[in-house]
């Protein structure tokens, strides 16, 4: 198992371990209830050590980018970010991307711990013909996540959303950006190996908690954020997940551009959807979802846990179209035990803005 540069920090801190996508990760610190809590109300602090990072430059780079991605990525900015996919030919979903334009011909793409090989392989044989340079960006990335993010680095307050420009942190440079995947506002910091230790105890020092993978799960569920493996998979377009926007349509030509346009004009079959129950069991991943008249199974659950916050299970499910509208009731087996559900819009958690 690979281990990132705040190893012995998660060691020290004696968080429990778990393996995660060939890494060794910490799940919890303590509680992981009381980890969600800090991030919803305070400030956490997350090692996304695990996390791919890919440096793609060159004079082609943006062209690139546009060719091999589901979006328009020569529109972004630099010094802005744009959440994009990574397709297969059939439209199918390969990996969930960040994408950061840090020059005119130079972008950093984030992917999936798991999926990181893969995507860099896959950038690879989508770049023949392209004046381009795919290679591993290496380094450290920690995320400070929560109401209290701003306060705790200092700094940060005037980048936008989507946003990512050089700072100094703890008396290191860094690139900061203003992304995250728990639905707080919050920041991600890309780093040195050698300077991750110093920048992560200078935000715990400023009053950031450590927080592991499990309460990660409960957050981006919270906030209707899709995860690869569980809603986003080969098999599903975006436009299953209701990400539809995120697609380009217009482009020229694109990986995976006839397949995707297909599915924009037939409709999908399933479309993804926010589930509510008032059981004491949640549904989890793989638990069917039924018609509470004729009891047929009409969809799957891909992700389901007790929401923290909400003070009661919560589920994100696909089901047919027709079942998809807020207010719907349906049924969700339960390990056997029917729990009567309700269909809602998502996300099930909206940070306050004021």
């Amino acid at each position: 198992m690979r281990r990132t540069a705040l190893f012995d920090v998660h060691a020290r801190l004696g968080a429990s371990l778990t393996a995660f996508a060939g890494w060794t990760m910490p799940l919890r610190y303590g509680s992981d209830l009381a980890e969600h809590h800090t991030v919803r109300t305070a400030a956490g602090l997350f090692d996304l050590g695990h996390m791919g990072r890919i440096a793609v430059t060159g004079r082609n780079a943006a062209e690139f980018l546009d060719y091999a991605l589901a979006g328009r990525i020569s529109k972004v900015a630099v010094g802005r970010a744009k959440y994009t996919m990574l397709c297969h030919t059939t439209g199918g979903v390969l990996d969930d991307l960040v994408v950061y334009r840090l020059a005119a011909d130079r972008f950093l793409v984030v992917a999936n711990a798991a999926n990181a090989p893969m995507v860099r392989a896959m950038l690879g044989e989508h770049a023949n013909g392209f004046a381009v340079e795919i290679a591993d960006a290496g380094g450290s990335l920690i995320a400070v996540q929560g109401p209290d993010a701003v306060a705790v680095l200092d700094d940060g307050d005037d980048l936008p959303y989507y946003g990512i420009r050089a700072a100094t942190v703890a008396g290191h440079d860094v690139l900061l950006a203003r992304t995250g995947y728990t639905g707080e506002d919050g920041f991600e910091i890309y780093c040195a190996d050698a300077d991750a230790t110093d920048i992560w105890e200078s935000l715990a020092a400023g009053g950031a908690k450590p927080c592991g993978l499990a309460c990660r799960d409960t957050l981006r569920l919270e906030a209707g954020m899709p995860l690869y493996g569980h809603e986003l998979t080969v098999r599903t377009t975006p436009f299953h997940a209701g990400l539809g926007r995120i697609v380009a349509l217009d482009k020229p030509d694109f990986v995976g551009g006839a397949a995707l346009r297909r599915a924009a004009a037939d409709g999908t079959p399933a479309v993804l959807t926010g589930l509510i129950t008032s059981g004491r069991r949640a549904p989890r991943a793989g638990h069917a979802v039924l018609d509470p008249v004729s009891g047929d199974r009409v969809g799957e659950v891909t992700s389901g846990a007790p929401s923290p916050t909400l003070g009661h299970p919560i589920a994100m499910a696909y089901v047919p179209p027709v079942f998809a509208t807020p207010g719907t009731r349906l049924v969700v087996d339960v390990r056997g035990t029917r729990e009567d559900a309700e269909v809602v819009a998502l996300p099930f958690y909206r940070r306050s803005t004021t």
